[in-house]
This record gives C-alpha cells, sequence and structure tokens, in this order.
C-alpha cells in the first residue's frame, strides 16, 4: 500500500500564520510530504513582532509526539522553537525513544523583529540534550553565535565555527549568512563525515517579507531528507524553495512589518545558485 513520506514538525505556533508551526505546514505540504505536528508553545505575534509566549505543558507535549510517533511514524523529525528545559527534556527522551531517521533542529532563540525567544536554562539545555542528537542543526549567525561564544564575522568564521560546533555531538551544522554583509548570501554546511564544508552562495533579495524563512529553510531540509535526498541536495535543495519563495513574495504585502515568504510558488528555478564548492 502507497504512503507518504512524513515529517513531523515541533515547534510553536504563530497565530499570523507567517512562521513556527503554520510555516512548517505548508513548508512540508507545498514539497510533497505528508505533516504532522506537536505544538510547544503559542505565540501572540504578526508580522510587527511577538508580544506572548505561552508554553504548552511538557507532559501535553511529549503526548503529542508519541502520538504520531506511535501511529504515523515519521521519516524525519524538524524541531524548531522551544523556550522551557522541562520541554526540551521530554523532546530529547521522545527522540531517543523513537529513532527517527532524521532529525533537523532549528535552534530559534531570537524572531526577526529582535525578540528573545528562549530562556537561558533552556539554551543550556538544547546544547547538552537535544543538540547531541540531531541530524542537523541551522543556527542564523545570532543564534550560531551564542551556541560559539564569539562572533562570527565572516565566511571563514562561519567555517571554524561550524566545524566547532560538531564538538558539541550533532552530525551536521549549517550556518545561515543571511545577515553577513555584502550583495551575496552565502550559507556554510559541514558534516561529521566530510573534511570540506559545502557553501552555498545567492544574491540577496531586497525584500521585507522574511518572517519565517528559517522555520521554512529547516521544514524544507526535513522534507527533502525523508523525499531520500542526501544531507547536501537536501540543504541545497532548500536553499532553492526558499529563495524562490522569498523572490515571489517580495512584491506581497501582508501585514504591516515583515511578511511571509510565498510557499506557494512556482517551481524551484534551479540555476539562481552557485555550484557547491
Amino acid at each position: 500500500m502507497r504512503t507518504y513520506p512524513c515529517v513531523l514538525t515541533i515547534a510553536g505556533s504563530d497565530c499570523s500564520g507567517g512562521a513556527g508551526i503554520q510555516a512548517d505546514i505548508k513548508a512540508i505540504s507545498a514539497l510533497g510530504a505528508y505533516a504532522a505536528s506537536a505544538i510547544t508553545a503559542i505565540t501572540v505575534q504578526n508580522t510587527l513582532g511577538v508580544t506572548g509566549i505561552h508554553p504548552v505543558p511538557p507532559a501535553y507535549v511529549k503526548g503529542q509526539i508519541e502520538a504520531v510517533m506511535d501511529d504515523i511514524r515519521p521519516k524525519a523529525v524538524k524541531i524548531g522553537m522551544i523556550n522551557d528545559a522541562e520541554i526540551v527534556r521530554v523532546i530529547a527522551e521522545s527522540i531517543l525513544k523513537y529513532h527517527p531517521e532524521y532529525v533537523v533542529f532549528d535552534p530559534v532563540m531570537v524572531s526577526t523583529s529582535g525578540c528573545k525567544l528562549m530562556e537561558d536554562e533552556a539554551i543550556e539545555a538544547i546544547t547538552t540534550r537535544l543538540i547531541p542528537l540531531a541530524s542537523l542543526i541551522t543556527p542564523n549567525l545570532s543564534e550560531a553565535e551564542i551556541l560559539a561564544g564569539q562572533k562570527i564575522s565572516t565566511v571563514e568564521d562561519m567555517k571554524q565555527q561550524a566545524k566547532e560546533m560538531l564538538k558539541l555531538g550533532c552530525k551536521g551544522v549549517l550556518i545561515k549568512g543571511g545577515h553577513l554583509d555584502g550583495g551575496l548570501m552565502c550559507d556554510v554546511l559541514q558534516t561529521a563525515t566530510e573534511e570540506a564544508p559545502h557553501l552555498f552562495t545567492a544574491p540577496k533579495v531586497n525584500s521585507r517579507n522574511t518572517h519565517g524563512t528559517g522555520c521554512t529553510l529547516s521544514s524544507a531540509i526535513a522534507t527533502f531528507l525523508a523525499l531520500g535526498e542526501p544531507m547536501s541536495v537536501a540543504v541545497k535543495k532548500a536553499k532553492q524553495y526558499v529563495y524562490k519563495g522569498i523572490e515571489s513574495g517580495k512584491d506581497v504585502c501582508i501585514g504591516g512589518g515583515h511578511g511571509p515568504l510565498n510557499h506557494f510558488h512556482s517551481p524551484v528555478a534551479m540555476h539562481i545558485f552557485d555550484k557547491n564548492e
């Protein structure tokens, strides 16, 4: 009997629909997989910012994960916003119990608008409990600096710190360089099985509509892994999907602040990215 490849997203809910669980479900579905979800927190937010965060009780986070794992058995898990150390614990225990093939962890610590989304205790917990279980972590520059404990200003810094972060126990690190100075974006992927990093470059798109790009990218990577792509190809295809989503959504007005990208754009133009170096 046929079935869909399934991806479970464990993340916070964004009532405005641009990030978090809502963005994850859109991306996973748009790319041809089946999206299941476990909500870690309910946020009060829109395109202008986050004004409230209400964590879901850890027992209910655990219950959601187990309900999906016992029945649907997703091949890949994407983990997003967690702001409570106890929730980190129950997620880590669930990963150890069910052993999904792929775990992509986006350590969401600060929102696009600058709001802190994770408590200090939770940051320590993800470093010791969750990151060692990840197939890939996908920090942006700000998050990478928190995890590395030092400033990251150049691509060479990104390469060095990506290798250092492998010492936390994960199998791969993707540092997103979208906030580097200059007209090109460069992301650095370092895996534990390869000596040389993969570099992914593309021209920056002039757009305010970047709400949920990190959530979308990590979900897309998890989806391509569930669809059978190797890590570097999954990252490349996910980046192409997000780039086209930003490009095709840059002139659309949703809200008065940072609007979302277009998750349901036409097929990705494969030629817009440089080849991996």
